[in-house]
């Protein structure tokens, strides 16, 4: 077994020197009953169709790729890396796994299960921002130093970790896929928590894009909410009205943007064939 077998973020944590001491520690057959889960695990949550799908796989194929766990100084076995693949593994019953057992600090655990999660892309952005800032925190990394473990720049790790910031319901709707990360970085232009998530209640209405959100959130900081005039976006009932008809009308993701000086309607399509059809409606019936 070589160091690339654990992926390229997990061999970057790993000095030359401890290369062989890991291939040493190399266990085809581990008993998978002690080992405990990551207490450093910035993952929070994990769809179960998902780990079912991976259950099946690893019923008929094994699991490939071995997991990363730690000794601890009271003989307990900890999880480093692979907790999807060690719960997969407990629902398809198997008894063993491989592992690959390393020395690791509690900073050492945190980086590596941050790495390879984020090299999967299972992290949702939240979460990132989660374990960036523990890292950051608890173990004193400058961003700098956590962009380069991690391979992002250090306005990424900056612009995650400022995500905690949110007002709670919004940190819920990003958790769970209401938002996505440009929505939530646009909210935070804004300079109060009320207006974050009046704003946010309107994404999750209107099904509004990152540029619209951008856009709602330069009109809302001009000035103090109370200043905002009646014809400003959805803050009057004939705006509302006429979106309404408009998105009965061509597709009920169309959106009015209306203020003082004029406004636009967005209608959105995502195939030549919603094109054509929008276009239809638009031409005058002879």
């Amino acid at each position: 077994m070589t160091a690339k077998k654990l992926g390229s973020g997990l061999s970057s944590l790993i000095s030359e020197s401890t290369i062989e001491e890991i291939e040493q520690a190399y266990i085809p057959n581990f008993d998978i009953s002690k080992i405990d889960v990551n207490p450093y695990q910035p993952r929070m949550e994990m769809k179960n169709d998902e780990l079912l799908e991976l259950a099946d796989s690893i019923r008929e194929h094994g699991v490939i790729e071995p997991l990363i766990i730690t000794k601890t100084k009271d003989g307990e076995y900890h999880l480093i890396a692979g907790e999807r693949r060690l719960r997969a593994s407990r629902l398809a019953k198997l008894k063993t796994v491989p592992v690959v057992i390393k020395e690791a600090s509690p900073q050492q655990v945190l980086e590596l299960a941050v790495v390879e999660n984020v090299q999967r892309a299972d992290l949702n952005p939240l979460e990132e921002g989660m374990a960036y800032d523990q890292l950051a925190q608890e173990f004193k990394l400058t961003h700098a130093e956590i962009a380069k473990k991690v391979g992002l720049s250090r306005p990424a790790i900056a612009n995650k970790i400022r995500l905690l910031n949110l007002p709670s319901e919004i940190k819920k709707g990003l958790l769970e896929g209401e938002i996505d990360e440009g929505h939530a970085r646009a909210l935070l232009g804004l300079n109060s928590n009320e207006s974050m998530v009046s704003a946010y209640q309107m994404i999750v209405k209107d099904h509004l894009s990152v540029r619209a959100v951008e856009e709602l959130v330069r009109r809302l900081s001009k000035g103090p909410r109370k200043q905002v005039k009646a014809t400003d976006r959805l803050l009057d009932s004939y705006t509302q009205e006429v979106e309404t008809t408009l998105q009965n009308f061509f597709s009920q993701k169309t959106t009015l943007f209306r203020s003082r000086k004029g406004g636009k309607i967005v209608i959105p399509f995502t195939s030549d064939k919603e094109l054509e059809e929008i276009v239809s409606k638009l031409r005058p019936s002879r």
